[in-house]
């Protein structure tokens, strides 16, 4: 598969990245950012995992179905934290984990066809 085959997971992948960034942003300056650890550890991380995702489904790297696979698992649990609280931007970010999720899952099925 060529990148442009993968067109709708690296777009969910960059919007999910940037998501997942500014979700970490913004619980860092909350006062309770220290209960916020795991929701900011997860948004670190799924943020990395999406922006190298997007990059090897653009390079058509032979990887693609084991990277979207990682990154379907993490988003999900980006999203599962992030649904868990009340702030805007923590619904945001699981909205946008979830659709991520979702794409990748797509990606990680049509590899195996």
């Amino acid at each position: 598969m060529d990148h442009q085959q993968y067109q709708n997971c690296i777009e969910a992948c960059l919007r999910c990245a940037a998501e997942c960034q500014e979700c970490a942003s913004f619980c860092l300056r909350e006062e309770e950012a220290p209960i916020m650890t795991k929701c900011i550890q997860l948004d670190m991380e799924c943020a990395a995992i999406c922006y190298a995702a997007a990059q090897l489904m653009s390079l058509g790297s032979q990887f693609v179905n084991e990277v979207c696979r990682i990154c379907a698992d993490i988003c999900e649990a980006c999203a599962k934290e992030c649904g868990r609280h009340e702030a805007d931007h923590c619904q945001r970010c699981a909205v946008e984990c979830t659709a991520c999720a979702e794409e990748c899952r797509k990606m990680e099925f049509a590899a195996q066809e």
